[in-house]
Parts: C-alpha cells; structure tokens; sequence
C-alpha cells in the first residue's frame, strides 16, 4: 500500500462537524466576501453530505455579526427553525452576557433534542472572556453544558479561558480555531489545553491556519488526539477543503478517527455512524 493510499484509509468515515454556522454573513467590508461566506441550511447541508459529515452544529451568523449588533434572539431563532427542517443538521444556541433575555432563551433551546450546547463569541458581542467569564460559566454549569467559543483574538485568548474551566469543572469547553492567533502565535489552543488541570478543554479544526502542513500533526503530538475535534467553520470556509486536510493529514488512522467522529460521539453522546 502507498503512503497516499494510507492516508485516505479514513476518507468513507461518516464526521461530525462541531463548528459551523448558518445564515448571512454581515461582516460589511466587501460584498462579495458576505455573499461567499453565507449559506442557508440547504447548503450547509448538501456540502456537509459531499464531504461526507454526517452532523453538522450550526450557530447562527445573524446571532454573530454584524460586529457589535447581532441580534442574538432572532438569529437563535432562525436557527431552531433551520436545525428542525434540515435533517443533518444540529445547534449551537448562541449566549450573550450583553442581553439578559439570552440567558432564558438559551435555557429553553437546551432542552430540544437536537441543542448541544452554548456558543460564546467574545469578539463579535464585544466583551473580554476574563470579565464576563464567571456568568457564563455558571449558566453552562447549572445546565451541564459544553462551551464552543471562538478564540485566539484579544478579547477570547485561550488561555483566559482556562481559569473558568478549572473553576467550573461541570462544563466541557471546545476552544475553536486552531491555530488562530490575533499576534501571529498559533500555538495559544494547545496551551490552553495543557494548562488545563480538569481535562474539561478540547480544540477543534475550524481555523484556515488548519492548511499549514504540520499544525493539526503538532498538536496531535502534543495534547493526544482526544483533544481534538473536527470542526469546518462553514460556509465562511468550505467544508470539503476542510475534511481533506484530516484525510490526509500525517497522523495514525486511529487518530484521525478520534478527530472526525469518535471526540464528538463521547462528548455529545451520539452513536456512532
């Protein structure tokens, strides 16, 4: 068997996708990046089929952006109707320390079947992780909740991150973006993930920095591929670019089945498929 055939042994499993979203993209600096970085449910969901992933966790963009204005009600509205019509489809239902009503909509979306949990975005809702850690963390704790929160910018440093989930050991916390760093580091997510001393924190694959060779081979070797987990950041990146790049990565064919599905089915209880 050749080395490239070795690599592609994983190509028919069936992924779980932890990072997505869904809806207009409303960033406002250039049209025709807004235009290609927007989906509907339909599309999130035939390209999640094509890049053979058989659930996709999607956050809503209007709960995102634009920067400072997303209207997070709506948007996790919007989504709960998508997810509930779109058969492959599963939600993250987005939480804001900035509008209180969120706290009891969120609680409300956590008990329907296809919720998995709460999205933090620091950045976009304009607040530091470190400030308003403690309400959030509390909130997903009560709710036995995992955490999927950007992170690599000045407001969302992974490692700010890690006091809360050592104080709160109840929530699973997933630090997107690997490799994303606002000063140029990419190593911040795999820190964070060693400072850890509940074992409560992951990483997932959602950063464009995934296509450095090496990156995703690094931090296998350095955390255990346990604490990855396979995410898209779709429509803004496209889904099977990002597959390909754990098809082929340089890793065992064990490790790569750990990224792709088997991470997601022990922290979200779902059966293999």
């Amino acid at each position: 068997m050749t080395d490239a055939m070795a690599m592609t042994q994983t190509a028919s499993i069936r992924a779980i996708d932890v990072h997505a979203h869904v809806g207009w993209y409303r960033r406002g600096v250039n049209a025709h990046m807004d235009r290609f970085c927007s989906a509907t449910a339909k599309v999130i969901s035939d390209r999640a089929r094509r890049a053979r992933i058989r659930w996709t966790m999607v956050s809503p963009l209007r709960a995102l952006l634009p920067r400072g204005h997303g209207d997070v009600l709506a948007g996790n509205e919007e989504a709960r109707k998508a997810v509930a019509s779109t058969r492959n489809l599963l939600m993250w239902a987005v939480l804001s320390p900035h509008n209180p009503a969120s706290f009891s909509q969120v609680a409300e979306l956590l008990t329907l079947r296809k919720c998995v949990g709460i999205k933090i975005h620091p950045e976009e809702h304009l607040y530091a992780i470190r400030r308003e850690g403690k309400a959030l963390f509390e909130f997903a704790a009560r709710h036995r909740a995992v955490i999927l929160t950007h992170s690599g910018e000045k407001n969302s440093m992974p490692a700010e991150f890690v006091k809360w989930a050592d104080r709160f050991p109840e929530v699973r916390l997933i630090l997107g973006h690997l490799g994303c760093g606002w000063d140029g580091d990419p190593t911040h997510q795999v820190r964070a993930v060693q400072r850890s001393k509940r074992g409560n924190v992951f990483v997932d694959t959602s950063s464009a920095m995934n296509v450095t060779p090496g990156l995703i081979e690094w931090a296998v070797g350095e955390i255990g591929a346990e604490k990855v987990l396979f995410g898209t950041d779709s429509p803004c990146y496209f889904a099977p670019m990002q597959r390909a790049r754990i098809d082929f990565a340089e890793l065992r064919d064990s490790q790569k089945r750990r990224i792709l599905v088997e991470n997601a089915c022990a922290l979200f209880g779902l059966k293999k498929g």
